[in-house]
């Protein structure tokens, strides 16, 4: 045994006999292979290969062989080595199951592959770490809970809980009786998280039946703070189907609800530790100012990252406390950018735009892409909004698929930050579910449009 964390992982975990090797996809969907276990050392070791077109699939699984890595390249390997520190037991499965998240290179073993996301977002980091200041990261995800079965109509509803034999259908938000309902759940998604070193803690019910919003630990690395939100979201789904439900991280589920959110947030440390953010007058914090102008003006230019897919845009309404214009301000929920209430030492930005679905890894990214652009060149945000932002006239974020693309290769910056390749496969993927999409004939056009025309 010649790798030290495989074997003292062995040392404390000896039944483990199978290993799942994780590696997260363009659209943050796991993907991988599982070896035995005497595999393990060698693939600690040296790595294992992988078609680099996985970074390259729609949104049915198909590679998209437009972006040049599929069939025409003859769908080439690429090297895919260890995270340190992600070795873990699967504790859904039980005490044989382990797994290791890992990252993608050139073959050479030392060249990042561009594609991958964790790479883009480890670029970004690179170029951050130039101004001298360490980012603190925390993400929140909200989920659906639902049931297995649909209702009478074939739609989607919430789960019955085993503990009380009720099924959630009303909106209440914060309620300590549904965190009750589903603690059994709660519980397991905790433990299974730290029992993977995810330092997952604070669940609440949210804005609508069968939504939950699960919380991460601040982290000062914020490649592992990705890391964590991109496990989590699969002890999430794994522990739902243990319990025979289903977690869903799609944006919006259900269209008359609220849509699930991914809220990032950021605080910067300079060399002694000192929160930059953190003054009193915060709204006049040069820093701060900075930071909410850089990724406003960034807005346009990364909204595709943010909001992924077709769907995504759907969770954009001011109905539902969902993002809509290029805003930020203290203590408010119709923002884009939100300052949380608290003491001045936690003065930090919450960037409120990704969907649940978004990448981790790119959401982390843009939000430190742009805070960064805004204090390197000190742009100034317009002013803080107070009251309903849904009811005052600002500027919007990009509404559907095609603005955000077009913009988002319309500007130099975003391919600075994250790479020309990666912009450009990017680009060629979402719009190929664009049209994979639009190609789509829905019910409500042949019901309303079919007899009459």
């Amino acid at each position: 045994m010649t790798n030290p964390e495989v074997a003292a992982f062995l040392e404390q975990h000896p039944d483990v006999q199978t290993i799942e090797l994780l590696i997260g996809d363009l659209n943050g969907v796991i993907r991988g292979k599982r070896i035995e276990i005497e595999l393990l050392d060698k693939v600690f070791t040296e790595g294992f290969n992988l078609p680099g077109s996985v970074m390259a699939l729609d949104a049915t699984g198909t590679t998209v062989e437009e972006t040049g890595l599929g069939a025409d390249a003859g769908d080439p390997d690429y090297l895919c080595l260890p995270v340190p520190g992600t070795l873990a037991t699967v504790p859904w499965i039980g005490e044989d199951r382990a797994q290791a998240l890992f990252c993608m290179y050139e073959t050479d073993g030392e060249t990042p592959f561009s594609i991958d996301p964790r790479q883009v977002l480890r670029r970004v980091m690179d170029a951050f770490n130039n101004m001298g200041y360490t980012p603190g990261i925390a993400v929140e995800m909200e989920f659906y809970l639902m049931d297995k079965d649909r209702d009478a109509d074939g739609h989607l509803q919430p789960p019955v809980s085993p503990t009380s034999g009720r099924r959630m259908s009303s909106k209440q938000v914060y309620s300590m009786d549904d965190l009750d309902d589903y603690d059994f759940f709660i519980r397991d998604v905790i433990d299974t998280a730290h029992a993977q070193n995810i330092p997952a803690d604070t669940v609440i019910t949210e804005y609508a039946p069968g939504q939950f919003e699960v919380n991460l630990n601040y982290c000062n690395d914020p490649l592992q703070a990705a890391d964590h939100a991109v496990l989590l979201k699969r002890v999430i789904t794994q522990v739902a189907k243990k319990w025979e439900m289903e977690a869903t991280f799609m944006a919006k589920p259900y269209i008359e609800h609220a849509g699930s959110g991914m809220h990032i947030h950021l605080s910067l440390m300079d060399k002694d530790g000192n929160n930059i953010f953190g003054t009193e007058d915060v709204l006049n914090n040069k820093y701060m100012r900075w930071a909410m102008g850089g990724i406003i003006s960034m807005a346009d230019a990364t909204q595709a990252l943010l909001a992924p897919n077709i769907n995504s845009y759907r969770r954009l309404s001011p109905d539902f406390l969902a993002p809509t214009s290029k805003t930020w301000g203290y203590d408010n929920r119709t923002l884009a950018l939100r300052i949380p209430s608290g003491n001045v030492e936690a003065h930090r930005i919450e960037h409120r735009m990704s969907g649940a679905d978004a990448n981790p890894y790119l959401a982390v990214a843009v939000v430190l892409a742009g805070a960064a652009e805004g204090i390197m060149h000190k742009i100034e945000p317009p002013p803080p909004t107070e009251g309903n932002a849904y009811e005052q006239n600002h500027p919007e974020l990009a509404d559907n698929p095609r603005d955000a693309l077009r913009a988002m290769k319309g500007d130099a910056r975003v391919l600075d930050w994250f790479g020309k390749d990666f912009i450009e496969m990017y680009s060629i993927c979402k719009w190929s579910e664009v049209r994979l999409f639009e190609r789509q004939i829905t019910p409500m056009e042949l019901e309303l449009l079919l007899p009459y025309l």
